[in-house]
Formats: C-alpha cells, sequence, structure tokens
C-alpha cells in the first residue's frame, strides 16, 4: 500500500511519520489487505492541527473512505482521525462481506451534474443577496441502493448529504446528517 504524507504550514518530523506509517499500515491492511492508497495531510490551523485521512480500499468499487479531525497536539489529531477512520473500515467491511455467497449487483446511474456555489459576502460579513457563482461543475452518477447503503456511503465518504435512487421505490432519495447528528431521510 502506498502512504503519502504531507504536511501544510508545518513539518511533519521523523518521529511523527513513523507514527502514522505504522498506525495507517496496522489498521487499514486490518479491514483491507489489498489497499491501494493511504492519504495522510496535517495542517496547521492557528492553534489548532487538522488531520485528514484519505483511503482507497482497493475492492474495486472505487470507494474512498474519509476522516478528518482537529485538536491542539498533532499526535492526538491523527489518533482520533485513525480511530474514526479504522471505525468507519470496519463497517465498510462488515458491509460488504457476503456471508450468503450471494453476488453483489450493479445497480443503475443517473447521470447528473454537481456544482460548487461560492458564497459571496459583502463588507459586513453576511451573505449577499446577488445570484451564486458557480465555481465548479463536474459530473455526477446517482446511485440506486437502499437506505441503509446510502447512509453507509454518507458515513464513509464522510458527506453531510447523500442524493441516491431508492431500490425498493424508484425514487430518488436524500439522507442526510441533522444537526443533532441524528440522520434525516427525504423520500419521494
Amino acid at each position: 500500500m502506498q502512504i503519502l504524507i504531507s504536511g501544510k504550514h508545518l513539518d511533519i518530523g521523523e518521529s511523527l511519520r513513523q507514527h502514522i506509517m505504522f498506525s495507517v499500515k496496522h489498521n487499514v491492511i486490518k479491514f483491507f489487505e489489498y489497499a491501494i492508497k493511504s492519504h495522510v495531510t496535517i495542517s496547521k490551523q492557528n492553534h489548532l492541527f487538522k488531520t485528514d485521512i484519505i483511503v482507497n480500499e482497493g475492492t474495486g468499487t472505487g470507494t474512498i473512505i474519509k476522516s478528518d479531525t482537529q485538536s491542539f497536539d498533532p499526535y492526538k489529531s491523527f489518533d482520533e482521525a485513525m480511530a474514526k477512520l479504522a471505525k468507519q473500515l470496519r463497517r465498510y467491511k462488515s458491509k460488504i462481506k457476503n456471508h450468503h455467497k450471494r453476488k453483489i449487483e450493479l445497480g443503475t446511474y443517473l447521470d447528473s451534474v454537481k456544482y460548487v456555489i461560492e458564497t459571496q459576502k459583502d463588507d459586513v460579513g453576511e451573505v449577499a443577496d446577488e445570484t451564486p457563482i458557480i465555481i465548479a461543475e463536474k459530473p455526477f452518477q446517482i446511485e440506486e441502493m437502499s437506505v441503509a447503503n446510502a447512509v453507509m456511503h454518507m458515513d464513509i465518504m464522510d458527506l453531510p448529504a447523500y442524493i441516491f435512487i431508492n431500490s425498493q421505490t424508484g425514487a430518488t432519495n436524500v439522507v442526510y446528517y441533522r444537526k443533532d447528528r441524528n440522520i434525516s431521510w427525504i423520500r419521494k
């Protein structure tokens, strides 16, 4: 497995680099022996250290698992992000494990476009009432899956919301995290 370690606004020392290498190898390979690549980024933001971990698990589905945390100490920040990632890997592994020797069927997709919109703020810091500016446009496929799989994908990719085609109804549905960290489900 290829492990990339980078620092933003700080120099990653040899001790921290060795700690990251050992922990990533141990935790990722425990769940996915053929994982392809892991990328760990530690950045300094004012007085906090933010750790982002991205793992390509190597099963051929193109799934990327993400984790991030912030702390006052770079070691603690990494350890918390790694614990969060290990939990996501364990959940994902148990979901894809084929207990009944059934084939995993590939669902249908709905081609669409994902836009990133810049929020414009005026001099006072409030959002302006003008038409938003599109700063990125990317093709996106909305997958057909169950609600449980949609929640799993949202959790694994560390997204605040996920849109999918409900495999039981064929309608477009959305799941998202509420402020109280419970999950809401919008269905047609």
